[in-house]
């Protein structure tokens, strides 16, 4: 679905990411991590043409993505940034709305039908239905990122992109987005690439991790390959043990600190 060749980009002389590749089949839950710094949001922006890559290629479903038009892009691939726009006088209806936009014909200026069909499924999905008439602005944290990835839902993408989703969340807001997006993958055969920061969720949500580091592919494999404690320590530099987690028997990362380090 997805192909990174030889991608350059970044800002100015200040950052650039640089050999990049990789593909991504259809149907994949990838994720990419990495220290604050490392390129994690540079590269996501690159894939959805937010950023002008320097050198390279981005294929989706094997055409240049700078030969898609901007709606028939926003057909296919969805994007969740950290900051997203929000108007908080809008309803949550009204703003989910808007991701029907790449769908209006020209001088179509009020939703269709099928527009309002779309959108309610997307609330459906993220159990956003229950406060749809209230405004953005009256909502949690928790509750306006569950709108976002609803708004989102609503361009019916193949591919989900998400900058950070769980951020500034509670426990159970995070656990909560996750499940959702894992069953979207598993039920709809949705695409997704996620940038986290919590390793932990890193490997229990993902099949597949890019690490990231100083602007370079460090590794690229399953959770098990990625997250063993030589590489994140070498790329982290930071003391960790990696157990096994007693129920996924996926990569559990316990950090020790400086006090226990001396302990030892």
């Amino acid at each position: 679905m997805l192909e990174v060749k030889d991608l350059v980009c970044g800002y100015d002389s200040k950052f650039i990411l640089s050999q990049i590749n990789f593909r991504i089949k259809r149907g994949g839950f990838w994720g990419i991590i990495g220290p604050n710094g490392s390129g994690k949001t540079t590269l996501l922006k690159a894939m959805t043409k937010i950023l002008k890559l320097r050198k390279g290629k981005v294929l989706f479903e094997g055409k240049d993505i700078l030969r898609f038009g901007f709606r028939e892009f926003a057909k296919k691939v969805a994007f969740v940034s950290q900051s997203s726009e929000m108007g908080y006088n809008m309803t949550i209806k009204e703003f989910v709305l808007l991701g029907r936009i790449p769908y209006r014909r020209q001088f179509q200026f009020l939703e269709s039908k099928h527009d309002e069909e779309i959108a309610e499924r997307a609330m459906i999905l993220t159990d956003t239905i229950r406060f749809k008439n209230r405004l953005i602005g009256e909502l949690s944290g928790g509750e306006r990122q569950l709108a976002v990835v609803a708004r989102a839902l609503a361009q019916e993408p193949r591919l989900l992109l998400l900058d950070e989703p769980t951020a500034h969340l509670d426990i159970t807001h995070q656990i909560r987005i996750l499940d959702l997006i894992r069953r979207l993958n598993r039920q709809k055969g949705l695409t997704v690439i996620v940038v986290l920061h919590d390793l932990n969720l890193a490997s229990e949500y993902c099949d597949r991790l890019i690490l990231l580091n100083n602007g370079l592919i460090h590794k690229v494999g399953a959770p098990q390959e990625v997250l063993t404690y030589q590489i994140i320590e070498d790329v982290y530099n930071t003391t960790v043990v990696v157990e096994k987690n007693p129920i996924s028997s996926k990569p559990y990362i316990l950090v020790v600190s400086e006090e226990e380090k001396a302990n030892v």
